[in-house]
């Protein structure tokens, strides 16, 4: 793991494989290990893979600002970027990693070779967004556990609970309790409520795939739709998950991203020899 300085902040970052980049930024919550690390043997296998610690994923990274902004975290990102020496790359986005994603593909068109939205959303504006993160942070305050314990409810589809045993579930809340920087995640809820990206939608030039998740109760699939319709010539494909599908959905989710970045690397490679 290396650790860089980017606007104040401190900034860890990952870098695992070798061949083409392709960056990954996590969701709320999430860090460079609890998102990503059981996909990295599949993801890193082809690829050089960067992962991102932005403010509020870990202790870390370290940013002492509180209110946090999609323009703030996007700059954390590049600043990895252009510190692992990183040019041209496939961009990956999870959840509140999308917004972030989607304003680098929009500021930084001539970098991004490729966008892949997961449970993404632009705006967070809504009457539901504010009483989910209404929720959230009350129970994060006074409750935590019973927080952990509604994002794994709320989190998966309704299935994979329900095959839970109860060895799971506490292993699930366990989890979810340990890795949490609390102080982080609160100020990540809060951006979530607060962000709107939308006008910057239609400067967005990469090939974009935009994955919705049948079952997702935290960014309903609706908003991963309504991404695919705003980029021009965007693909979207859904999978029969919750919210947390790169952990219920992982292979399928993989299959997914390797396909796409895949088709428009061989494109790219294929471009460069015909300007050779």
């Amino acid at each position: 793991m290396a650790i860089i300085e980017v606007d104040g902040a401190t900034v860890s970052y990952q870098i695992d494989g070798e061949g083409p980049d392709l960056v990954l930024v996590a969701g709320t919550g999430g860090n460079l290990n609890s998102n990503w690390d059981h996909l990295i043997p599949a993801l890193a296998a082809n690829h050089r893979v960067l992962r991102v610690d932005y403010a509020g994923s870990s202790g870390a990274t370290h940013d002492p600002v509180q209110e946090l902004t999609v323009e703030r975290l996007a700059g954390q990102v590049m600043g990895a970027v252009r510190a692992a020496g990183v040019e041209r790359f496939d961009l990956a986005g999870y959840s509140l990693g999308t917004a972030i994603s989607m304003y680098i593909a929009a500021e930084h068109p001539a970098q991004v070779r490729s966008l892949t939205l997961l449970a993404g959303f632009s705006s967070g504006r809504d009457t539901r967004f504010a009483l989910q993160s209404a929720l959230w942070l009350d129970l994060i305050e006074h409750d935590p556990r019973s927080f952990a314990g509604l994002i794994v409810l709320t989190g998966l589809s309704p299935e994979v609970v329900s095959a839970f045993s109860e060895e799971e579930v506490k292993a699930w809340i366990d989890a979810i309790c340990d890795n949490n920087d609390w102080d982080g995640i609160r100020r990540q809820i809060s951006l979530d409520g607060r962000l709107d990206i939308t006008a910057m939608l239609p400067k967005i030039q990469a090939p974009t795939l935009s994955i919705g998740c049948t079952h997702d109760h935290l960014v309903p699939p609706h908003h991963a739709r309504a991404l695919a319709s705003a980029i021009a010539g965007a693909r979207y494909e859904e999978l029969p998950s919750g919210h947390l599908a790169p952990f219920e959905q992982a292979e399928a989710f993989a299959a997914l991203l390797l396909g796409f970045i895949g088709k428009k690397t061989d494109s790219a490679h294929r471009d460069s020899i015909a300007a050779s």
